[in-house]
């Protein structure tokens, strides 16, 4: 078997595997991550904060703003029933997905609350506009600074420690 038949014959059989929706109890893994029936589903178009990424309030105190996502998220879903549609596997392996509940976009309500970002380059500002409004009415991360998750991730894998990581000049707003 050539290596172009191999690979179309994978093609074939993930794009399968990503046409059927998922519905069911979902387990909260974090702010953007959620487990159905055994099956860890990446939230698509946003970024949420890293469990162990800090925040500063309006207070300009230190909090854990991933675990309140994940908190958050785990109260909105209220154990009623998640819908999550594919799109795509992520570099881990797992499914990335539109996810609903009650017929509410999950990552849309994440970022109106300010609890997670629309991640343009992937959602291509699907979610821009809830962002703006979070932004607008000071919802969430807009309480205070913060560092994008994806800035905090990499500092991370540089060998930097979550207070530093957590804290940059930069950081918005």
């Amino acid at each position: 078997m050539s290596r172009i038949s191999a690979a179309l014959i994978v093609a074939i059989v993930s794009s399968g595997a990503l046409a059927d929706d998922f519905v069911g109890q979902a387990s909260v893994i974090d702010g953007d991550t959620l487990e159905v029936h055994g099956v860890r589903i990446r939230l698509w178009g946003i970024d949420a904060p890293e469990s162990s990424q800090l925040c500063r309030g309006e207070d300009s105190l230190q909090y854990r703003c991933g675990t309140q996502a994940a908190n958050e998220l785990d109260a909105f879903i209220a154990r009623r029933p998640v819908n999550c549609s594919p799109v795509s596997l992520d570099p881990y392996g797992r499914t990335v997905a539109t996810c609903s509940v009650a017929g509410r976009d999950i990552g849309d309500w994440l970022v109106r609350g300010g609890l997670a970002l629309d991640w343009r380059q992937y959602s291509k500002g699907r979610y821009h506009e809830g962002q703006r409004e979070a932004e607008r009415n000071g919802q969430g991360l807009w309480k205070g600074s913060y560092v994008e998750p994806w800035l905090y991730r990499a500092c991370m894998r540089a060998g930097g420690k979550p207070s530093a990581c957590s804290d940059d000049a930069n950081a918005h707003p």
